[in-house]
C-alpha cells in the first residue's frame, strides 16, 4: 500500500459542501460516542446499524456519501482499540472524548465514492460523490489500485487528498554490493562511514524569530474574531512552511543513501527517552525518527535493508584509530555491528573494517542536498 499526497483547489461552493460534509461525520462520530458509552459491551456491527435510524432523524446526512458515514464507526473503534493497547502497556488512560471543529480535519472514502478524472491540463479533478469536481494538482501518477482518498483540510487552509493505492508487485531483494553506518547527530545531522558529515539544517531554529512574531500578534486578538482567525493561519502557515522544508530535505536525503547503498546500519534509539533532555528542541528540529522511517519504507519497497543496531557505547568505542572524528568513529562502530548481524544476508563470514588511512572528511551543505537531492 502506497500513499500519494495531492494538493486539491476547491471553488467556493465545494469548500462550504466539504466542511459541511465534515460536521456531518463530526456529528455522526459524537452521536455514536454518546451511544457507545452507555453499553457495557459494544457492538461495531450494532453500532452500523444505527446509521439508517440517524438519517432518518437528521435528513441532511443524506447529503453525505454511505461510505464517508461508515467509516466514523470503524474510526471510533479504533480509537477504542488503540486505548485498550495504552492500557495494557500500563499507561494512564481516559476516555474518548467528543470531537470539536477544530479537531475533527478529515473525511475518509473507502472504496467508493470517488473518482479521477484526468484532463490533460494543469490541474486534473478528483471527482467526490455529492460534492462535485475538485480542481487536483496531480504532480505524479497514481501507480495500482486505488482503495482510499481522504480528504484534509489544514490549520493553514489548504486542502489535501491522500490517496492510498495497493500495488500488486513483487519485490526483489538486491545483492549486497555496498554498505555504510549512519551516526545521527545535532552538531551534525548526520555521519556516516564513507566519511561524509551532513550540514544540520535546523530549520526551526532559523524560523524561530518569524515565528514568535506571528504568535505575539495572534496573542494580542481577541479570541473568536474574524482577525483572530487570520492570525491563527498566518501561524499555522508558517509550521507548515517549517514542515515542508523539513520534509523535503528528509526525503532527498534518505533517497540518496537508499539508490547508494544496500544495507544501512542505524542506532536504534529511545527517542523518546532523549527529548526529555536539555536539547530536546534540538532533537526535534532534526526529527530523527521521521528520517529512519522514511529509510526504513524507502528501502524495503527497493529491495534493500535497513539493520537497526545497539547504540550503546558506538561513541565511545575507538577500535579504529583513537585520532579518529567523534561522529565519524560512531559510524564505524555502527558499520561494523550491522554487519555482524547480517552476516547471512550477503556475507559467508565477517572480515573486522579496515580504516587505512582514515579518509578525509566531507561537509555536506544543506542546501546542497535540497537543491541535488539524490543526485549528490
Amino acid at each position: 500500500m502506497r500513499a500519494y499526497k495531492f494538493r486539491l483547489y476547491p471553488t467556493n461552493e465545494q469548500e462550504t459542501a466539504l466542511l459541511q460534509t465534515f460536521e456531518h461525520c463530526r456529528y455522526v462520530y459524537n452521536t455514536l460516542l454518546d451511544w457507545l458509552k452507555k453499553q457495557d459491551n459494544p457492538n461495531r456491527y450494532e453500532l452500523q446499524n444505527r446509521l439508517p435510524k440517524l438519517k432518518e432523524k437528521r435528513p441532511e446526512l443524506k447529503n453525505v456519501h454511505s461510505k464517508a458515514l461508515q467509516y466514523e464507526v470503524y474510526r471510533l473503534f479504533s480509537n477504542m482499540r488503540a486505548l485498550s493497547q495504552s492500557k495494557k502497556k500500563g499507561r494512564k488512560i481516559g476516555y474518548l472524548r467528543y470531537k470539536t471543529s477544530q479537531r475533527f480535519r478529515t473525511i475518509h472514502y473507502n472504496q467508493s465514492g470517488f473518482k479521477i478524472i484526468e484532463t490533460n491540463k494543469r490541474l486534473d479533478c478528483l471527482h467526490i460523490s455529492k460534492v462535485g469536481d475538485i480542481p487536483m494538482h496531480m504532480h505524479r501518477p497514481v501507480e495500482g489500485s486505488i482503495k482510499q482518498v481522504v480528504i484534509k483540510q489544514y490549520r493553514s487552509g489548504k486542502w489535501y487528498a491522500c490517496i492510498m493505492a495497493d500495488q500488486q508487485k513483487d519485490i526483489v531483494k538486491q545483492s549486497v554490493k555496498k554498505t555504510v553506518g549512519i551516526d545521527m547527530g545535532i552538531k551534525f545531522f548526520l555521519s556516516d562511514s564513507d566519511g561524509r558529515q551532513f550540514e544540520n539544517p535546523k530549520f526551526l531554529e532559523k524560523s524561530l524569530k518569524e515565528l514568535r512574531k506571528r504568535q505575539r500578534k495572534l496573542s494580542k486578538c481577541k479570541k473568536g474574531s474574524k482577525n483572530c482567525e487570520k492570525k491563527r493561519r498566518f501561524v499555522a502557515r508558517q509550521h507548515e512552511y517549517i514542515e515542508n522544508q523539513r520534509n523535503d530535505f528528509l526525503h532527498k536525503l534518505a533517497c540518496f543513501y537508499v539508490e547508494h547503498y544496500d544495507i544501512i546500519c542505524v542506532e536504534d534509539l529511545n527517542i523518546k527517552g532523549m527529548i526529555r533532555s536539555c536539547f530536546a528542541r534540538c532533537i526535534s528540529d532534526a526529527s530523527w525518527n521521521k528520517f529512519i522511517k522514511l529509510l526504513s519504507y524507502k528501502a524495503e519497497s527497493a529491495g534493500k535493508t535497513v539493520v537497526y543496531v545497539n547504540p550503546r557505547g558506538t561513541s565511545q568505542e575507538y577500535k579504529f584509530g583513537e585520532d579518529l572524528d567523534r561522529d565519524y568513529n560512531a559510524s564505524l562502530n555502527i558499520l561494523e555491528r550491522g554487519v555482524r548481524q547480517v552476516v547471512g544476508l550477503g556475507w559467508s563470514e565477517f572480515t573486522p573494517l579496515e580504516i587505512v588511512p582514515p579518509p578525509k572528511l566531507k561537509t555536506v551543505l544543506a542546501s546542497t542536498v535540497v537543491e541535488l537531492g539524490s543526485d549528490m
